[in-house]
């Protein structure tokens, strides 16, 4: 199961997954989106792929659609990518700004894994894997809800890494820097709107601060993710990977 697999990062690893011989479940909220994410994802074991239409920000009736989507064979794999939270300063979100955030995040997580860990422990594999954020180890400037809320992931993923690994379940993060998508894309605007600067000098200013002086590519975290839902990942269990050109090693 891919959550929010209908572009960027998401679809990316919907792809690659499937590419390897996974049958794909995409979870997002619109129907003809869902329809297009199946439609580009390769069969090469004639596996059949399917989707779940669901709003995130409603978690309880989200887990209710993927506990009636359920294959015959369960679940191996989860991949937990869900929107980040709007833009703006900490100290001026509304406290139900925060609580909204976790609905797609920390609650729907939890449910999903709820949900999906009985068809992990039976098989004694699994692979749940967080598209979280650089913001886990360092916040972001501007993004002030979404930094709090991804510290939240950090320690609710590495807390259930420690209860699931001696069941065959690791539980990883992976933490895109700034990545080509639309929501960087988003971000760039918003910051040159607020700075009267165009949006060519705010990207070229984030590019100085990567030491590989570029965007990530969505297919770059893919290839992290295929990975460490692989047997030979195994071993790899509570960790936090960034793939963000070493920008927070530069820090």
């Amino acid at each position: 199961m891919v959550g929010g697999a209908t572009q960027g990062i998401g679809l990316a690893c919907a792809q690659r997954l499937a590419a390897q011989g996974c049958a794909v479940t995409v979870m997002a909220r619109r129907a003809d989106a869902v329809e297009e994410a199946i439609d580009s994802l390769e069969q090469p074991c004639d596996q059949d792929h399917g989707g779940i239409v669901a709003d995130f920000t409603d978690w309880e009736a989200t887990a209710h659609a993927a506990a009636s989507h359920q294959p015959q064979d369960g679940w191996s794999i989860f991949v937990h990518n869900a929107g980040g939270p709007p833009p703006g300063p900490l100290v001026e979100a509304d406290p139900a700004d925060l609580m909204a955030a976790m609905h797609p995040h920390l609650l729907l997580g939890q449910a999903l894994v709820q949900l999906l860990r009985p068809s992990m422990r039976d098989g004694s594999f699994g692979r749940i894997v967080n598209i979280v954020s650089t913001s886990v180890v360092m916040p972001i400037k501007g993004l002030g809800v979404s930094n709090a809320v991804r510290g939240a992931i950090g320690n609710w993923s590495r807390t259930l890494a420690a209860e699931l690994g001696p069941e065959g379940i690791t539980v990883n993060n992976v933490l895109p820097g700034f990545t080509d998508t639309s929501r960087l894309a988003a971000l760039i605007n918003k910051r040159a709107a607020a700075s009267g600067r165009t949006p060519e000098q705010v990207a070229d200013d984030i590019r100085q601060s990567i030491p590989v002086g570029r965007f990530a590519k969505p297919q770059e975290t893919a290839a992290l993710v295929a990975f460490l839902c692989s047997d030979e990942a195994g071993s790899i269990n509570g960790a936090s990977i960034p793939v963000d050109g070493g920008r927070l090693a530069a820090q």
